[in-house]
């Protein structure tokens, strides 16, 4: 019995052997514009989605916190509008005038505010990366330790709002609410 399975297992080694030799991998090369509109698609993507959560918490639920040490549902998605302009403003060298400390702010906090303030800062952000050049996506920037490419400033960017929109999943399922569902594409 264990000589038919060595055979069998022969067999089959050199069976995948040779079917891997017959297949060529090829990479396709992408362009800085294929890039471009890539980021271009997900902060679409990302500005709908996250207004989606904006909409899904109730307009007397913004300042909920989970716990009270934390940032309050309006708090976290200000501190997201915030880094939105602030990594995007960094990534593309395009100016603003968005204002600094909305999370402290009281007159933000309300749910019209936030959603202005949301939607201006995925607006800015959109607005900014069609402007950038992509052949300036290998531009070095920043200070040491922090001085990375463009290219990597825009994935900072497009992970902090991430993360911050994710984090108030649960301000939303702790209001008995169910989140949007997952966007990827």
């Amino acid at each position: 019995m264990q000589y038919t399975q060595s055979k069998r297992f022969a067999l089959l080694t050199i069976t995948l052997l040779l079917a891997g030799f017959s297949f060529r991998a090829s990479a396709q090369a992408i362009t800085g514009d294929e890039i471009k509109a890539q980021f271009l698609t997900d902060w679409q993507r990302a500005k709908s989605y996250t207004l989606d959560y904006l909409n899904t918490m109730p307009a007397d639920k913004y300042s909920f916190k989970a716990v009270d040490s934390i940032r309050s549902f309006a708090q976290q998605m200000l501190h997201l509008a915030s880094g939105n302009v602030g990594l995007i403003s960094t990534a593309t060298g395009e100016k603003t005038d968005f204002p600094r400390g909305l999370e402290g702010r009281t007159t933000a906090q309300t749910k019209d505010s936030v959603v202005w303030y949301v939607t201006r800062s995925y607006d800015f952000a959109i607005e900014s990366v069609q402007k950038l050049d992509p052949n300036k996506y290998g531009e070095m920037i920043g200070q040491d330790p922090r001085k990375v490419s463009r290219f990597a400033w825009l994935l900072k960017a497009f992970e902090h709002q991430t993360h911050h929109r994710g984090q108030t999943t649960i301000y939303i399922r702790l209001q008995g609410i169910r989140p949007p569902n997952e966007r990827l594409f």
